[in-house]
């Protein structure tokens, strides 16, 4: 019984979470020329808004950013571009890869200008 009652109370714990607010929101749905705009900020630090509209009738451009602080402490913020390329993030939290070395470099150079040797 006393384990019933201690994971009843436990569950009401769990389930009683403090709701965070929404400090800011704004929507502008979509316009007759099919752009459109929406921005929103929450209680705790995350914020987010994009922007768009049509390029053609096949492809929408939008841009926008959205930031948000990690449970360590550290803040993430992204700025992106999404368009007939892909979406296309750059930000000071995506990770950047190593320069190529140098000794492949060369052999990419060399294999540009022997084209015919990669036919044996």
């Amino acid at each position: 019984m006393k384990t019933i009652i201690f994971t009843v109370l436990l569950l009401a714990i769990t389930a009683y979470a403090d709701e965070i607010p929404i400090v800011k929101y704004s929507n502008e749905g979509v316009n007759p020329d099919g752009s459109y705009q929406w921005s929103y900020e929450t209680g705790n630090g995350i914020a987010a808004e994009e922007q768009g509209a049509p390029k053609s009738p096949e492809i929408l451009a939008a841009h926008g950013a959205y930031h948000f602080k990690t449970p360590e402490g550290v803040d993430v913020a992204i700025q992106y571009v999404a368009d007939e390329n892909g979406f296309q993030p750059q930000g000071n939290s995506i990770p950047v890869p190593p320069p190529i070395p140098e000794a492949i470099l060369r052999g990419l150079a060399w294999n540009q200008a022997h084209p015919e040797q990669d036919k044996l």
